[in-house]
């Protein structure tokens, strides 16, 4: 325990737990990245390009910080602006979930929708940053973090592969949603550094399309390429060995399967990760350790993914998921 200055000093340090699972001869462990300030990975690099545009001179004293987001990244930008004294106004479209927009309002954050109708289940990336890419032409002293393309998003997961390694040892397999690329192929660039043998898995939902096939909609936010954006610069093909594509139904019900089964409680990005994470151990030969990111908790989808009349709504339960989960995992309750 320690005492510290400032809110920004206790981002990282986050803890693993073993998540229990039907091969013997594998273990998977879930790095559980909310434990952040924020409640997400995204707080690591909100802060590395907070600094990196502090040290070049891009954000000034008093200037206002702007970012597409659809609410994670947003969040963990609010709370390093209040701690710094920075304005910041998060751009977001209606994927975001009502806890994510109410959180960033509570860090004095400015929140604003884009613009048009757009479809339920298709997410706005374009539109989003189109429209914070001309709020900080318009607003003076401002700052557009650009997290998509922005070299200082990797960069901040550096100390993630440093916990990572030094928690497990001799980690086989690294899996995790990815979006922009930042928060996978940060860590995974500094984890093959040095072990350069550790396979790393990306997964990302059904319809997106960072890995091909047809596009389509989908409920998963924060981890995703709908077909009209265009591929973010921080997605380094390179480090990634394999990938999947997980459905709504597969992520959500994984996310509520483990809260109820294990007291494990994930976003739904993350249960899309937890699922194919389990799968993937289900039938894997050989032995070793795998590595989960956990993006974030599910404390911010209690409206959503943890609500059962939005999931009836949506159509989105499915009671197979479950039978599935259960042949992959060794849990006490039978």
């Amino acid at each position: 325990m320690r005492n510290v200055s400032s809110i920004t000093e206790i981002i990282g340090h986050t803890p693993m737990v073993e998540y229990p699972v039907a091969n013997p001869n594998w273990q998977l462990f879930l790095k559980l990245e909310k434990c952040n300030p924020g409640q997400s990975m995204k707080d690591r690099m909100a802060l590395s390009m907070i600094e990196a545009a502090e040290r070049d001179g891009r954000l000034q004293p008093g200037g206002t910080i702007i970012e597409s987001s659809s609410g994670n990244t947003g969040t963990g930008l609010a709370l390093i602006a209040a701690s710094k004294g920075y304005k910041f106004i998060a751009v977001v479209d209606h994927h975001a979930a009502k806890e994510k927009i109410d959180i960033m309002r509570a860090y004095g954050a400015e929140i604003v929708f884009v613009d048009g109708d757009q479809a339920e289940d298709k997410v706005a990336v374009t539109a989003r940053e189109t429209m914070a890419a001309r709020l900080s032409t318009e607003i003076s002293n401002s700052f557009f973090a650009n997290q998509a393309d922005n070299p200082a998003n990797p960069e901040g997961y550096t100390s993630l592969a440093n916990e990572i390694l030094s928690q497990v040892s001799e980690v086989r397999v690294l899996i995790g949603a990815v979006g922009t690329g930042g928060s996978l192929c940060g860590t995974a660039r500094q984890i093959k550094q040095q072990k350069p043998d550790t396979e790393v898995i990306a997964v990302e939902p059904k319809g997106s399309i960072l890995f091909g096939g047809p596009g389509g909609p989908y409920y998963q936010s924060g981890t995703d390429n709908p077909p009209e954006a265009s591929i973010p610069k921080n997605l380094d093909y390179e480090l990634i060995d394999g990938h999947f594509k997980v459905s709504d139904k597969e992520a959500f019900n994984t996310a509520r399967f483990a809260a109820k089964n294990t007291g494990i409680l994930v976003g739904g990005s993350a249960g899309g990760v937890l699922y194919k994470a389990l799968e993937d151990i289900h039938g894997r030969e050989g032995s070793g350790k795998m590595v989960a990111l956990m993006g974030d908790g599910g404390e911010k989808y209690i409206s959503t993914v943890f609500n059962d009349e939005w999931m009836t709504h949506k159509r989105l339960l499915d009671a197979s998921v479950d039978v599935r989960l259960r042949m992959f995992s060794s849990l006490n309750d039978e």
